[in-house]
């Protein structure tokens, strides 16, 4: 007789799936129609066949299963207790999903290809976060490990705690255009973002950015800039806020306001991305580079 797999998982998602409980959503952290829509993105990609001696774990659970784990940050061991899926399956299954969606998903997180497309995204600053000629915010944020093995300082950071850094390119809308992972945390945010692509694309002239023009009203013709912390390099596309205390009403302290309000929004990206899935919340018990797949997955 074939052994039975995720049986307990399948009689679940019917449960979850009742009209009307919302019992999906908190579950996944997602509705049903996007479960679906992933679903059928990626089933092709994460199919599997049974054998003689068990039948294998469906496609909907397998993707239950991650959007789970990203949904809580819950160690393999409990996901075993509540999907009835061994834990050596499950860290099978997870890393294979999230390799899927990845793959499905990946042209969603990518830079404007043309001036006009700039110009749509500091149009939406200037409007939003009164900050013109912006054309996106660069933060880093640490992504908790446990202490990779045989790895020394290299991902201790000056926090304390053993990290690899998600470095990040947002725009007013809270939607990421880049990223980088896996950066050990002993760098520093500014340490990373120099050692990344993004960087070295404004520093070739690479991304097609619209022509220096004047601010309305003025006739000094102004680069479009990406705004970053007092931990980015100052350069001609990159602006970070004055240095030291400025007295109130100061050009520079409202300069410094101004910025600040408008480069937040990479941190409520971050944030956002952290309140839905909350495996970035909770040491990951992973390897760095499996670390990076969940980290990828995620944003």
């Amino acid at each position: 007789m074939k052994r039975e797999i995720g049986i307990n998982s399948t009689l679940l998602l019917n449960d979850l799936s009742e009209e009307g409980t919302g019992h999906f959503k908190n579950f996944t952290r997602m509705s049903q129609d996007d479960f679906n829509f992933l679903l059928n993105a990626i089933k092709t990609k994460i199919m599997r066949r049974g054998t003689v001696f068990r039948k294998a774990v469906g496609v909907e659970e397998r993707l239950a299963v991650t959007l789970r784990f990203l949904a809580t940050g819950d160690s393999y061991t409990s996901l075993q207790y509540l999907f009835r899926i061994s834990k050596q399956l499950i860290s099978q299954i997870i890393p294979e999903v999230c390799q899927a969606l990845i793959e499905c998903l990946i042209d969603h997180v990518k830079l404007p290809a043309s001036e006009d497309k700039w110009k749509n995204v500091a149009q939406k600053f200037d409007d939003i976060w009164n900050f013109p000629h912006c054309v996106g915010a660069i933060d880093g944020k640490h992504v908790v490990l446990q202490a990779p093995i045989k790895s020394g300082s290299d991902f201790h950071n000056y926090k304390s705690f053993f990290s690899i850094v998600l470095m990040a390119l947002v725009d007013a809308d809270y939607n990421f255009m880049f990223v980088d992972i896996g950066c050990q945390g002993r760098i520093s945010d500014g340490g990373v973002f120099q050692n990344c692509q993004l960087y070295k694309k404004i520093a070739n002239n690479a991304l097609n950015l619209p022509t220096s023009s004047p601010l309305i009203g003025r006739t000094v013709a102004i680069p479009f800039i990406f705004l970053g912390d007092a931990a980015f390099p100052l350069s001609q596309h990159i602006m970070k806020p004055y240095a030291g205390q400025h007295p109130k009403e100061s050009p520079e302290r409202i300069f410094n306001y101004r910025l600040s309000r408008a480069r937040r929004v990479v941190e409520n990206a971050f944030g956002i991305a952290s309140s839905v899935f909350r495996v970035l919340r909770k040491p990951m018990l992973l390897e760095p580079e499996k670390a990076q797949l969940i980290v990828m997955t995620v944003v």
